[in-house]
């Protein structure tokens, strides 16, 4: 008799036990209220039913601020815990994941080097200072913008198709490993240098608001949306084959650039216009924009006169002008006063 009473004592201990610990009213709301998960329709989280359930968490936008307990649910594939109120975010026991979205939440940290089943992982706005992605191979979409990033190592990531990683403190971006890239956006840090030669595939890249000086994108035969606005580019290059099949570029605010490369200057000049293809008042196109450069005269040519792109005489400056010689040939110059 006095063994039936401890064990009939025992057992609520027990059952309690099997619970999931679910400090945030929010969040345990969600998971009890939904029927997925909570498959005994109770008021608790069993360990059980979290150790059981594969599907998706999408408890975005829930005023949640902690998210104690999601390491129960060993098998989650993927996570939604966006604009929530997050200050931290623990997913080591969450090694199924595949897709991990926890943007604009307030977190200053992030271990996913045990979820290398991720392939598409987004923090963006937060408050983070650094991230190590290389144990995720698999990843083919990454989102890491509006954070505090200072570096940012993707070499491992071979797998990449998008990476936005915009409005952080980069000073350099190696993305040489990265050939899958069909989307980079990197505008808004502090780039010196952007080597974007072996990203053959890509079609979209915004690197605009940087500090770029040149900028070669003749080897992206896919691209056709381009922004590189408010750099200090004095060297751009676009001659890819694609300049006929471009949607959108924009190079304003770049006061060292005059010259632009491009497939076919009279294409460029005559259908680049327009509130998708936006430029400085100094820019120009040319298929070789090496030829256009001021030369010292040689010969005993004669300069007979000198029009501006409408071909109007002119002595004005800081603007492409066309040089007319007597023997026939024309030469492009730009004379900065």
């Amino acid at each position: 008799m006095k063994k039936l009473l401890l064990v009939l004592l025992a057992l609520p201990l027990i059952g309690f036990g099997q619970n999931v610990n679910i400090p945030d009213a929010n969040f345990k709301a969600y998971l009890v209220g939904n029927t997925a998960i909570n498959t005994n329709g109770d008021t608790e989280m069993q360990v059980s039913e979290a150790n059981a359930f594969n599907g998706t968490i999408d408890c975005w936008g829930m005023g949640i601020s902690n998210l104690t307990g999601i390491e129960a649910f060993t098998a989650l594939t993927k996570l939604y815990c966006y604009n929530n109120q997050l200050t931290s975010l623990n997913v080591s026991q969450n090694t199924a994941l595949t897709d991990l979205y926890c943007n604009n939440n307030q977190l200053t940290s992030l271990n996913v080097s045990q979820n290398i089943a991720l392939t598409k992982l987004a923090f963006g706005g937060n408050q983070l200072t650094s991230l190590n992605v290389s144990q995720n191979t698999a990843l083919t979409d990454l989102y890491c913008n509006n954070n505090q990033l200072s570096s940012l190592n993707v070499s491992q990531n071979t797998a990449l198709s998008y990476l936005h990683c915009y409005n952080n403190q980069l000073t350099s971006l190696d993305v040489s490993q990265n050939t899958a890239l069909t989307t980079l956006h990197c505008n808004n840090n502090n780039l010196s240098s952007l080597d974007v030669s072996q990203n053959t595939a890509l079609t979209e890249l915004g690197c605009h608001s940087n500090q770029l000086t040149s900028l070669n994108v003749s080897q992206n035969t896919a691209l056709i949306y381009l922004w590189c606005e408010s750099n200090q580019l004095s060297s751009l290059d676009v001659r890819n084959g694609n300049n006929t099949n471009f949607v959108y570029f924009s190079a304003t605010n770049n006061p060292n650039l005059y010259c632009i490369d491009v497939d076919d200057d009279a294409f460029s000049t005559f259908n680049w216009t327009g509130f998708y293809f936006v430029f400085d008042s100094q820019h120009y196109f040319s298929n070789n924009c090496s030829g256009t450069a001021i030369e010292e005269q040689t010969s005993n040519k004669e300069l007979l006169k000198v029009t501006d792109l409408l071909g109007r005489e002119t002595k004005a400056t800081n603007q492409l002008l066309f040089y007319i010689y007597n023997d026939g040939t024309v030469e492009k110059k730009v004379v900065v006063e």
